[in-house]
């Protein structure tokens, strides 16, 4: 074999989280595979990965995305001891997600609580008078109704969970190799490589598809028109003077969130939908124009806050149904899907990881069942929808 070819049982485009984590797993559950992950930035100053909010949450409208953040919260509580020493610093804070409903959106919400209750979630429900008791700096005449996730739900360091992921992998015998993935060599059911930019190729009977908001341009290198689009979202960071005592991640049925992060906050809320693949540049306009009146009009104090800055992300956004999709396609057995997480991969990521390293290595899952999220569901028409993307 040519210095220019190389051999892996598994390749992965794309080292971000779902491609590191995925990488982790196989080397963790086979230590004889041999694993090459294709990543053409290992900086990932412009990762998707590195670039989130980093929340996690169990109020999902799907039993299946229920099941998977509780596999997840468990995962991120003793992250130390799957990951060692490279996951001491994740700073999970279980800090809750608050839900908020008007009059118009309250049977709603009771509906998706009574759901979340009988899958074991810890949420409570919170009328407009609790609302008021708990959270005296909150704005709640126009509410009639709120959900508070009382264990479970919270944020974390994502870019660490991501470096902790990726070191470990490396650690077990994953090689991360720089470079641009351009296609593939073979076709359909004999695909058998990653062609690229500089000539090599990665020879290997199981290609991933891991390539986050790029899934789409992956996909179509076999031929395939994934539904994956790269949504852009800006995080914003917000100084106020006033500090909000117990503020949970929350969610305003305008559609606007906010967090705590450190001595500021950080927000954002649903814009448009972008063309695909917009520039990676934050709306700095859209602050003025749309976040910050519906902000200071939910919490006062925030009249008097000011900008300290902001980012922007992609969504890998699954437009069929919002949900991830996992797996091959009848055509495709040698090609490997985890892609349209929606903006839930990083917290998904231990989990859905593990799973289709199962699938691969195995032929079946033998944690947690993910079937629910196979991609053929797309191919066959039969959406699974999820209601609660933020």
């Amino acid at each position: 074999m040519s210095e220019a070819t190389l051999s892996a049982d598994v390749a992965i485009v794309g080292g971000g989280i779902m491609g590191s984590a995925l990488a982790f797993w196989i080397t963790r559950l086979d230590p004889r595979c041999v694993v090459v992950v294709v990543e053409r930035d290992p900086s990932y100053a412009r990762a998707s990965s590195a670039l989130s909010a980093a929340g996690i949450r169990q109020q999902y409208t799907t039993e299946i995305n229920v099941r998977i953040s509780q596999a997840s919260i468990a995962f991120l509580r003793d992250a130390q001891r799957h990951l060692d020493r490279s996951a001491a610093s994740l700073g999970l804070r279980e800090s809750g997600y608050l839900y908020l409903a008007t009059a118009a959106g309250a049977e709603r919400l009771q509906a998706r609580w009574r759901r979340q209750r009988a899958l074991g979630v810890e949420v409570a429900r919170l009328e407009r008078a609790d609302l008021a008791a708990r959270f005296p700096w909150l704005a709640a005449n126009d509410l009639a109704l709120g959900t508070l996730g009382l264990r479970g739900e919270g944020w974390f360091d994502g870019p660490g969970l991501l470096a902790a992921f990726a070191s470990q992998a490396r650690a077990q015998g994953a090689r991360y190799l720089r470079g641009e993935a351009v296609g593939f060599s073979g076709s359909g059911p004999h695909l058998d490589g990653i062609r690229l930019a500089d000539g090599r190729i990665v020879r290997s009977a199981a290609i991933v598809n891991a390539a986050g908001p790029w899934a789409r341009t992956v996909a179509r290198w076999a031929g395939i028109e994934l539904p994956v689009s790269a949504r852009r979202r800006t995080v914003y960071v917000i100084d106020c003077p006033s500090r909000l005592a117990g503020l949970p991640l929350l969610i305003d049925p305008s559609g606007f969130w906010i967090r705590p992060e450190g001595a500021y906050y950080i927000a954002g809320y649903p814009p448009t939908p972008d063309e695909d693949g917009a520039p990676l540049e934050p709306d700095y306009a859209g602050f003025e124009s749309v976040l910050w009146p519906a902000l200071a009009e939910r919490i006062p104090a925030f009249e008097s806050a000011r900008l300290r800055g902001a980012w922007a992300g992609y969504y890998e956004m699954n437009d069929f149904d919002q949900n991830g999709l996992l797996g091959t396609l009848p055509d495709h057995p040698r090609l490997w899907f985890i892609n349209g997480f929606s903006g839930h991969g990083l917290q998904q990521a231990p989990v859905v990881a593990r799973g289709l390293a199962e699938r691969i290595l195995f032929g079946r899952y033998r944690t947690l069942d993910l079937s629910a999220l196979d991609v053929t569901r797309w191919a066959d028409d039969r959406p699974l929808q999820e209601m609660n993307v933020i």
